[in-house]
């Protein structure tokens, strides 16, 4: 009997992230006291001027209509804009398409540069939806694996030996997410003239450019290597500078041909992003970077608790972050010891222990493309981090 769903979308997982932090809230629903560090998402509120932006929006009828399918156009003057002042990239509207969140830039990205059997060259660990929207697509991923001796962060000599006649894209993330690392300016320099040497695509996914710790200074590939930008597609958004995970904004920048067949594609999927929520997202872009500012002291302050706090657990190594919001530990050195009776082989078998053994709900490094590591965000109150560690801990030791 034929299968009631296509090939293509019954190879599709779960996003990992999104299933952990689900069964995380769904214990809690239940009374559990489980303390969740799955979700990539910052616990504060939106800032106000931006929730009154789309409140004074929402009452405006020309917002209860169709708009543009590729995005308001104060919205794209607002995101060229943004552009030149926070990474010095300088860009025309018509090289922006707004799309429903960061995943639809991706998904919208490789459908409109991929054909059946192209290679894309995947850094991991990787963010758990990338290799599945290359599929999607018909392309083929690639990965090349950076483990914690080199602080996760893979060089240009692993990616020339991973390339081959049919490499088309590189999918670069800096600062990463799950690992939190950040390239330095020079490398980010050699990958790009790398890529350009080699008519290589580089999609580069700049959603924490803001997130950055200490002396850590973030660094825009088309502005390192600017030769780069006619095969150079930047991913962006409003969700992790201004805590706006829920309100569903997002962007790519690329060449005007690119850009325009993204967006014809987008005419048929979606039409226009909510307008309420286009217009939040111009009152964020116009406005200043104190709220994100303001953020990042408490990400700051987490990042070195939950990171001195990893490396205190005998078995676990964890490099310390200077981007993003994730600690990413190592815990090679806990397989195949007994935990409360039981013994985990893999890093996924391990953080089903840790959450039915601690309570507490973390990623498997199996849905970054690197098993033997977990993922915990610090995107959360300090006493829950405090406390949710402190679990695991007492689990481990």
């Amino acid at each position: 009997m034929a299968s009631r769903i296509s090939a293509r979308i019954g190879a599709i997982s779960e996003s990992a992230t999104l299933a952990v932090d689900a069964k995380a809230k769904a214990l809690k629903a239940a009374g559990r006291p489980v303390i969740g560090f799955g979700a990539g998402e910052p616990d504060f509120p939106t800032p106000d001027y931006i929730v009154e932006a789309a409140v004074t929006a929402a009452r405006d009828p020309k917002n209860h209509r169709y708009s543009p399918a590729g995005g308001l156009p104060e919205l794209k003057q607002a995101i060229v804009a943004k552009t030149k002042r926070d990474s010095g990239y300088e860009i025309e509207a018509a090289q922006v398409l707004v799309t429903n969140g960061g995943k639809h830039a991706v998904y919208n990205t490789f459908a409109t540069l991929l054909d059946p059997g192209d290679e894309v060259l995947l850094p991991a660990p990787y963010w758990t939806t990338y290799p599945e929207t290359i599929q999607l697509a018909g392309g083929v991923p690639v990965e090349v694996l950076a483990d914690e001796s080199q602080n996760y962060l893979v060089t240009v000599e692993q990616l020339e030996a991973a390339r081959t006649e049919k490499t088309k894209a590189l999918l670069f993330c800096s600062p990463s997410n799950p690992t939190g690392a950040v390239d330095t300016p020079e490398a980010i320099e050699a990958i790009g003239r790398w890529a350009l040497e080699h008519g290589i695509w580089v999609i580069t996914d700049e959603i924490y450019e803001h997130l950055t710790y200490g002396d850590t200074k973030f660094t825009s590939l088309p502005v390192a290597v600017p030769e780069i930008a006619n095969q150079t597609v930047v991913l962006n958004g409003v969700a992790k500078t201004y805590a706006m995970t829920g309100w569903r904004v997002g962007w790519m920048i690329g060449p005007k041909d690119v850009i325009k067949a993204a967006t014809n594609l987008q005419s048929h999927q979606t039409s226009n992003v909510n307008n309420v929520a286009q217009r939040a997202a111009i009152a964020a872009l116009e406005g200043d970077l104190s709220a994100v500012d303001e953020m990042k002291v408490a990400f700051d302050r987490r990042r070195k608790l939950m990171v001195s706090m990893l490396n205190d657990i005998p078995g676990v190594e964890c490099p310390e972050p200077t981007g993003a919001f994730y600690a990413y530990p190592s815990v090679k050195g806990l397989l195949g010891k007994e935990i409360n009776g039981k013994v985990a082989t893999t890093s996924a078998e391990l953080a089903t222990i840790i959450l039915d053994e601690a309570e507490v709900a973390v990623v498997p490094g199996e849905a970054f493309g690197a098993p033997g590591y977990l993922r915990l965000s610090y995107a959360l109150g300090d006493d829950d981090l405090t406390e949710g560690v402190s679990r695991i801990a007492k689990l481990l030791s």
